[in-house]
């Protein structure tokens, strides 16, 4: 059972840090990339950033200089540094990743069950 677990959310103030994590567990035949996105309340969920493996990460404007997304190959963990958090931050995060499971499977993507990150003013 392949499975993505998110952990390091919480309640932060404003030009505050946190660092989120996503473990990807279970039988992996290799990882092509992990990303995390996030959805605020009444919004539709968008790319904070993302890794594609051998190739350049990935930013979206409303982060640059201020997130910093990093892989530990090894552990199949994928992290979110935040720094100089605002509140419209403030959504759930999610981890994603797309997986190919065995040497002859297809490629897929999966998807952690969210971390809720809440900035106040």
């Amino acid at each position: 059972q392949v499975q993505l677990v998110e952990s390091g959310g919480g309640l932060v103030q404003a030009g505050g840090s946190l660092r989120l994590s996503c473990v990807a567990s279970g039988s992996i035949f290799s990882v092509n990339g992990m990303g995390w996105y996030r959805q605020a309340p009444g919004k539709q969920r968008e790319l904070v950033g993302n890794i594609i493996t051998g190739r350049s990460t990935n930013y979206a404007d409303s982060v640059k200089g201020r997130f910093t997304i990093s892989r530990d190959y090894a552990k199949n963990t994928l992290y979110l540094q935040m720094n100089s958090l605002k509140p419209e931050d403030t959504a759930v995060y999610y981890c994603n990743a797309d997986l190919i499971l065995t040497r002859w499977s297809a490629r897929t993507t999966y998807w952690g069950q969210g971390t809720q990150v809440t900035v106040s003013s």
